[in-house]
């Protein structure tokens, strides 16, 4: 910008997305996951052990599958079931958040089965620090992105997005100017006229040339 720079905080992770900054952190997912593919019980049997069923292996990439097998499969938890099942939807449903909302690939279409190693421990998944993992991931998609040669950007995009519609205010949509908790939740409606990208494009990059200092919210006021 014209007068400086300022980044997302864990903070503003903690009022946008409404997620823990505090706990155990996230990691060794990726470890955990080969170990438990090279342990007593492939990957795919642990898989349908978590989740009761596997999917067909047209919905299967390596070690991604399909979100709209995801969706057809775990979209609604039927009333009445046993305890088993529903922990096997809020499986599925944590793993569907996890892959497609905060640690998504750019093909935005698989969800990866490294998580799986959480879902067994499922009682556990509170106790983690999922807010630094997200900002880790965001910024770390960030850098990639910064290489030329990449065209795509992985998410957590809505996080990008609500941090520059809290912080920058004349960006704001009509009607957006209201609280919800967390603050991200404001935008769920939010989908511009995909028409207008082109234009949309070059007067945000005009804005954002023509910022001044009274124009961003540095301090929160929650």
């Amino acid at each position: 910008m014209p007068f400086g720079e300022c980044t997302i905080t864990l903070q503003d992770v903690a009022y946008q997305l409404g997620l823990p900054v505090d706990g155990h952190y996230v990691s060794g997912c990726v470890t955990d996951f080969y170990v438990y593919i090279q342990g007593d019980r492939q990957a795919w049997q642990g898989f349908q052990e978590l989740l009761g069923v596997l999917p067909p292996p047209s919905q299967i990439q390596k070690f991604a599958v399909s979100c709209s097998w995801f969706q057809e499969t775990f979209g609604e938890c039927p009333e009445g079931t046993d305890e088993a099942t529903v922990r096997r939807f809020a499986r599925a449903y944590i793993m569907m958040l996890l892959g497609t909302q905060l640690f998504a690939d750019k093909s935005g279409n698989r969800i990866h089965i490294r998580w799986l190693p959480y879902m067994a421990r499922l009682e556990e998944m509170g106790g983690y620090s999922w807010g630094s993992a997200a900002l880790a991931w965001l910024y770390r998609c960030m850098c990639r992105v910064a290489n030329k040669h990449v065209v795509k950007l992985a998410w957590p995009l809505q996080l990008l997005q609500s941090w520059i519609f809290w912080r920058f205010p004349r960006f704001w949509s009509d009607g957006f100017d209201s609280f919800s908790w967390p603050l991200a939740s404001r935008w769920s409606g939010y989908n511009p006229d995909v028409s207008e990208k082109g234009p949309r494009v070059q007067m945000t990059r005009l804005r954002i040339d023509m910022l001044q200092p009274k124009d961003v919210i540095y301090m929160d006021a929650i």
